[in-house]
Formats: C-alpha cells, structure tokens, sequence
C-alpha cells in the first residue's frame, strides 16, 4: 500500500495560469424514470444512494471528440480566445472515438492549429486534474507557452443497461481550459498531488486486449465495470487521506479553501469526503444530480456551473481532485483568476 508522504522535499513551482473554460452537455436527458423503465430501479433508490436525478446523452453519431469541440466552441465564444498560437494539446479522456489518432490530434486537425504537440491521457476520473499538472509542468519548461486541456467521456456507449448498479450512474461530457504561461512568472498552481493503488484497478475497469487485470480474470468484455461497494470505501478512505496532504502540503487547512471541486461519481462519496476532510457541505461543488458520473469531464462541468452563476469568483482557492480507475487520484489547489 502506498503511503501518502509528499514525493518530493521540493515547494512546489507553477508557471501557469487558467485563462479561458469552456464545458459542453449533450441535449438529450436521461431520467431516473427513464431508467426505471429499462432496468429495475426507481427515481426514490437511485437519489438515495447517488444524488443522481438525470444525466445527459450523447446521440447515436455524437462522440468524444464532437463532445470536445462543443466545448472549446463554447470557450471561444464566451472568451474569444486565440487558439492559433496554441503549441501543445493534452485530452484526457476514456472513451476516445480512436484509440489513434488521438483526441488531440483530430482536435489539432479540426482547428487547424499550426504547430502544436498532443497527446491523449487516460487517467479515468482524475484525467482532468492529472492533465493540469502535466500542462503545468509543459509550461514550466520554458519549451510551450499555452496549452489547450480537454477532458471528455461519452460514458454511455460503454455502459451495460442491463446492470442496474452501474447504468444509473454515467452520463456525457466535455470541458476544455486553456492555460497559459503566466506573464510575471507566478502560476495560479499553489499545490499538485498523486497517488496510485493499481491494486485495485480490478475494481473499476474497461477491457480492452487482454483477457485479464493481472491474475483477475475480467467479467465483461467491452463495458465498465464496477465494483462500487470497494470504489466507495477505497475514495472515502485514501481519497480523504489524498486530499489532506494536499492540503498539508500548501500549508492550508480546509476553511482556506473557497470551493472543493471534487470528482463527481456520487454525492454520498461527495459528502463523506467533506465530512471526512472537514470541508462544509456548502464548499463543495456539485452538478451529479443533472449530469451524473461524467468522469473526467465531471470537475470541469461543476467548476464551470459555478463560474457561470457567479459563485466561483477571481481571487477565490480551488481544491480541484479526481479519483477513480486505476485506482489512481490527482488534485491540484489553484488561485482562480477568471471573472
């Protein structure tokens, strides 16, 4: 088991700042009544146990890579952002239309981006917070300057709507950030943190070639699976230790923190974490109710709720963390310097 001291003596160093968001839902609603109708369950049982009162699906011939574009047109829109001097292009996602070419590659291609790197990362519910880091780190090197983040899942095309325990919880989604070097050198990034149980992995996966996760054998060929009773206490106990030591390691304590931007798999998990932590329930936020398990897009999509009815402000602190497959957890705290 891992232990959750800090990897490095080092302070932690940001040379990147956030400057535009944008996030993106399908149309299509999927109700609990709508499930009901499919599987046994009922609106009651599934707000009891997730929160979840409906979730948003991608139409037949809409994927990951659509569910992007939607996105980063919607921060052009709202931002006016230049995406031609973009030099490198980070997707985080499961679901990707391809395994190759990449999200980011066909997102390169699509907006005719000059000169640009890419590169897809699949860290399931944390690929949001892991590809902050990541970009962080590109732009500390002095070699890029603005990085395009995306994360996306079309969580639905790989959902079994036969198994009542995992259907009632995916929905789809897309969020994109640009970030940018910062002008005099001080990143809006004040703390990073990562950890790995891949121990676990057998207990939320997709499978893809091999016919087994080391010497677990797989169940399901070419749908999630999820053991949800091992997930849940595995983010209630080494999630809540995760978050903790981000905190220790930016010398805050959880009433510093402005909002808590957790993963959204599950309110219940979502409250136990801030019981856990000791975040007030009101600190955190959540869109699980209309949009369900998004995974990677899950952060995105709350966080940009709030910026969008003016409760995430510039100035306020962000404790951003994503948890899941893996079993992997990346959290980043950040200065929010948007509008």
């Amino acid at each position: 088991m891992s232990s959750f001291s800090h990897h490095n003596d080092q302070p932690f160093v940001s040379n990147s700042v956030i400057t535009a968001i944008g996030t993106y839902v399908p149309e299509r609603k999927l109700t609990n009544d709508d499930l009901a109708a499919m599987v046994d369950t009922n609106d009651e049982w599934i707000v009891q146990r997730t929160g979840i009162k409906e979730r948003r699906i991608a139409e037949e011939n809409e994927f990951t890579s659509d569910l992007i574009a939607r996105a980063i047109d919607n921060m052009l829109d709202r931002y006016g952002s230049d995406l031609s001097d973009v030099d490198y292009i980070i997707a985080a996602t499961s679901t990707p239309d391809t395994i190759f070419p990449s999200m980011a590659a066909s997102i390169q291609a699509k907006y005719h981006i000059r000169q640009s790197g890419s590169i897809d990362i699949q860290a399931a519910c944390a690929g949001f917070t892991a590809a902050l880091q990541l970009a962080n780190g590109l732009l500390l090197s002095g070699l890029y300057r603005k990085v395009l983040v995306l994360a996306a899942d079309a969580l639905t095309k790989i959902t079994d709507y036969t198994d009542r325990t995992t259907c009632i919880l995916f929905g789809d989604g897309a969020g994109a950030v640009l970030m940018e070097r910062a002008k005099d050198g001080n990143g809006a990034l004040l703390g990073a943190y990562s950890d790995t149980e891949g121990e676990g992995g057998k207990h939320v996966y997709l499978s893809n070639l091999s016919p087994s996760i080391g010497d677990f054998p797989i169940q399901t060929q070419g749908k999630l699976v999820q053991n949800g009773r091992e997930v849940y206490r595995w983010a209630v106990s080494r999630v809540s230790e995760g978050i903790r030591a981000l905190l220790q390691q930016c010398g805050l304590q959880p009433g510093d923190i402005d909002w808590f931007v957790p993963h959204n798999a599950n309110q219940r998990i979502i409250d136990a974490l801030c019981e856990r932590v000791g975040f007030r329930e009101e600190q955190a936020l959540s869109s699980i109710a209309k949009y369900g398990n998004t995974s990677a897009a899950s952060i995105p999509l709350a966080l940009d709720d709030a910026v969008r009815d003016g409760r995430v402000k510039a100035g306020h602190t962000l404790l951003l963390h994503g948890f899941g497959g893996g079993l992997t957890q990346a959290g980043v705290v950040l200065r929010w310097q948007l509008p």
